[in-house]
């Protein structure tokens, strides 16, 4: 009888902490990322302040404008269409939907948290989690910048486990 339970093993457990260390190893081996930041206009006046641009060129209705990079900016940011000349266009003097898009030029690895309740879908265990873009290494002002409105700066993901000889692997993360 002794012989026959020994032979009947279960698989191993996998813990929040399990899961939330195999996620964080497959982030921290994939190639950093940079980070995409939405200014507004409270924003670009967080960029002027810290010397990321200066305005060149305030057109006749009052609002729109060009701002050009700083070699600080240019250090720490690019624009989406290349160059260094930020184009404020807005819709009026007072819009508050609009935006420019940048990305950072300093790349960092994507920080895993809040490990969810982990779901056992037979040879598969499936977790949710956050999944935060690390803003290490960045300015201040810049990471100011990047925590104004329209910045998603966490998104919540999916992770899939397989056993694997006995050890739980990492498969996927959606």
């Amino acid at each position: 009888m002794g012989i026959l339970l020994a032979g009947c093993k279960s698989a191993p457990e996998l813990s929040q902490a399990q899961a939330l260390t195999l996620i964080q190893a497959s982030y921290d081996q994939a190639a950093p990322v940079n980070t995409d930041i939405v200014v507004n206009d409270l924003g670009m006046r967080e960029g002027i302040s810290a010397k990321y641009w200066e305005g060149v060129k305030k057109y006749p209705n009052g609002y729109w404008a060009d701002f050009k990079l700083t070699d600080a900016g240019k250090k720490l940011l690019k624009l989406p269409g290349g160059g260094d000349t930020i184009q404020w266009r807005p819709e009026g003097p007072n819009d508050p939907k609009y935006a420019v898009a940048m990305t950072t030029v300093a790349a960092n690895h994507l920080k895993a948290r809040n490990i969810e309740d982990i779901q056992d879908n037979g040879t598969v265990k499936t977790v949710a989690f956050i999944a935060d873009v690390n803003l290490s290494g960045l300015p201040a002002p810049l990471q100011g910048l990047a925590h104004n409105p329209g910045n998603t700066l966490a998104i919540r993901r999916h992770a899939d486990f397989i056993l694997d000889n006995g050890v739980w692997k990492l498969q996927s993360i959606q």
